[in-house]
């Protein structure tokens, strides 16, 4: 197992370096940095201002040199401003005026993170709050999703071809096959709307004492979370992502049935039910616990669409605003937080399968 471990942490380390420098190729293509120089120095300035702005800040240099430095294993950039002052990447990440007082290396690894240009704020506070509220988002989208898929995948797959089975997986299709901007769009227009759908009839019935019964604005779960302003965003996303785990589960669960132990302990006369509990059931979960841990990534960089339809300022909201407003430094700093979000739940979705499958585990 420690061999695995070792070899699985390697691989991810190598992943990580590549998927970093790509992200940071992308957002640093000169028209990228064109459009940044323009929205921070004026959008009428001429090519050659464009130019000495780059220059000033460090974007000229090659390409290789800049990761090295973003990353923190090379030097940051210095220069003489004509008042005989010295600046640099490093005094600025830093915040020290003092040229003897700042680091010579300034990156990832030192914990530097760079400046957003949109919220002008340190990446890492920005990253830090965004990820907050998109946690608390996943834990609930994952406490209603889960136990649901799976109850409705094994209901599924204990009896295959029996009218709850199709039922089932036709509620688990159309829900996968919905995507959130529409099931998203059709709840705010059903519970959060005060001129169609539920909420006017309920206001008439004087059921109701708001206009609405529920907000199609979550930006007021910042500060409170209830359910009335959690739980179209909530519902929306998990409504899109039970569907597949619950097909996944059905799958498993319907060849788990099949198998020879399985027909073993019905001639011995084992109550179905302790069949599908102690016999079928862990077998059953193998391939819908990876599943659900690609469910993780998935969430941390896929609610993006539903963080922007209800105005909730969480990470996908913030991707989208660093993305439209060409913030490179935010734009790296969340895909360095998603590719390792996506790597550390694999090697736990690897080791979960080592531990729920003893075959491996031997082997």
């Amino acid at each position: 197992m420690v061999s695995f471990l070792l070899r699985r942490i390697g691989v991810m380390l190598v992943t990580a370096l590549c998927l970093t420098f790509i992200v940071f190729y992308l957002t640093n293509l000169p028209a990228k940095l064109d459009t940044l120089a323009k929205t921070q120095a004026g959008s009428r300035i001429s090519d050659a201002e464009v130019a000495s702005w780059l220059e000033r800040n460090g974007y000229n240099r090659p390409m290789l040199l800049r990761y090295g430095e973003w990353l923190g294993v090379a030097p940051g950039w210095t220069r003489e401003d004509p008042d005989g002052s010295t600046t640099g990447r490093c005094h600025r990440l830093a915040g020290v005026t003092d040229p003897a007082a700042a680091p010579t290396h300034c990156g990832l690894f030192q914990g530097y993170w760079g400046n957003s240009t949109r919220f002008r704020a340190p990446v890492s506070d920005v990253i830090g709050a965004r990820l907050g509220a998109t946690g608390l988002l996943m834990m609930w989208v994952l406490i209603v999703m889960v136990p649901m898929a799976l109850i409705v995948g094994v209901l599924a797959g204990m009896r295959e071809g029996s009218r709850t089975d199709r039922t089932l997986s036709t509620f688990a299709i159309a829900s996968t096959a919905t995507p959130e901007y529409v099931s998203g769009v059709v709840f705010i227009a059903l519970l959060a709307s005060s001129t169609i759908g539920l909420s006017p009839l309920l206001v008439s019935w004087g059921w109701i004492d708001g206009p609405v019964l529920f907000q199609g604005n979550a930006r007021s779960a910042l500060e409170k979370i209830t359910f009335w302003n959690f739980a179209l965003p909530v519902m929306t996303i998990a409504l899109y992502g039970m569907g597949y785990i619950a097909r996944i589960t059905r799958a498993s669960m319907t060849e788990v049935m099949t198998q020879q132990y399985i027909r073993t302990a019905r001639l011995k006369g084992v109550s179905f039910a302790n069949i599908v509990l102690r016999h079928a059931l862990r077998n059953a979960l193998i391939a819908p616990f990876t599943v659900i841990m690609l469910q993780i990534p998935w969430l941390l960089n896929g609610v993006v669409i539903v963080e922007v339809l209800f105005s909730y300022p969480g990470f996908g909201w913030t991707l989208f605003e660093a993305a439209a407003n060409n913030d490179i430094e935010l734009l790296l700093a969340a895909s360095v937080v998603a590719v390792l979000v996506v790597l550390v739940t694999q090697l736990i979705s690897d080791i979960g399968y080592v531990w729920l499958n003893p075959r491996i585990r031997i082997s």
